[in-house]
């Protein structure tokens, strides 16, 4: 008697055609780096194409509440009455396009007057005393040699490196001579006001009720106004019923010694 016949099941076939490659496992794409310190980050600045209600308030304001504004950012008085002129504008790119045009045109009476409504950069108040203190003979010497306060965009470095920067600029163009200085300065001034037009624009330190003449006061609550705590009625004093008239007691007659008779 033959032995039964065992079949042997076919292999199964694969999840997937051979042809086809296996799609792999999805992994989640790895975040960037956080850096270590975020205060130390470069803050970023904001799309030039991007809309900015910063802008369009801007845009809406009344002209002398516009041309303080842009005074804050560049002391020449021409730069921002024709800037502000020139309004509106459609976006932030724009803007800052009309501000280096007016910018390269500074006369040197409009630099002179914009380099001095400029003050001179200070360390954090945490810096070492020792770099106050080189801070501020740096800036001495500048100003008694070139008559005006020092200036330098520091934009795109990290905060703990704009110490190093300033000091180590205010060194090297020391040795300028006035005319290559004026231009040099008139170049970091207009850089300057880049970066302070984006900010105000965009509402980094124009946020509402932080200065700018054109941006609305910030609604502060209203605090409750406190009650006073209640008082007991004040009672009358008790009046007291008038006291009889005392009859003064008679005195008795004093007898007098007489003295002897004469």
């Amino acid at each position: 008697m033959l032995p039964p016949v065992v079949r042997i099941p076919a292999p199964a076939e694969p999840a997937f055609p051979a042809s086809a490659p296996r799609p792999r496992p999805a992994h989640p794409t790895p975040s960037p780096a956080e850096p270590a310190h975020p205060a130390a980050a470069p803050r970023p600045r904001p799309a030039t194409g991007a809309p900015l209600p910063g802008l369009e308030r801007f845009n809406a304001a009344v002209p002398t509440a516009a041309t303080a504004a842009l005074l804050s950012c560049c002391g020449s008085r021409r730069w921002a009455l024709r800037i502000a002129a020139h309004r509106p504008y459609p976006d932030l790119g724009a803007l800052l396009a009309a501000a280096d045009e007016a910018g390269y045109d500074l006369s040197c009476t409009d630099l002179h007057q914009a380099l001095a409504a400029e003050s001179s950069s200070a360390l954090h108040p945490t810096a070492p005393a020792a770099a106050h203190t080189a801070l501020r003979a740096a800036h001495a010497a500048y100003a008694a040699r070139f008559g005006h306060a020092f200036v330098i965009s520091l934009d795109g470095f990290r905060p703990d490196e704009q110490p190093d920067q300033l000091l180590a600029g205010i060194r090297a163009r020391l040795g300028n001579d006035p005319d290559e200085e004026r231009a040099v300065a008139a170049e970091e001034l207009r850089r300057l006001a880049r970066a302070r037009l984006a900010d105000m624009v965009a509402g980094l330190p124009g946020e509402p009720g932080s200065g700018h003449p054109w941006q609305a006061p910030r609604e502060t609550p209203r605090e409750t106004p406190r009650q006073a705590p209640r008082q007991a009625p004040r009672q009358a004093p008790r009046q007291r019923p008038p006291r009889p008239p005392r009859d003064p007691a008679p005195h008795p007659p004093r007898d007098h010694p007489r003295g002897p008779a004469r």
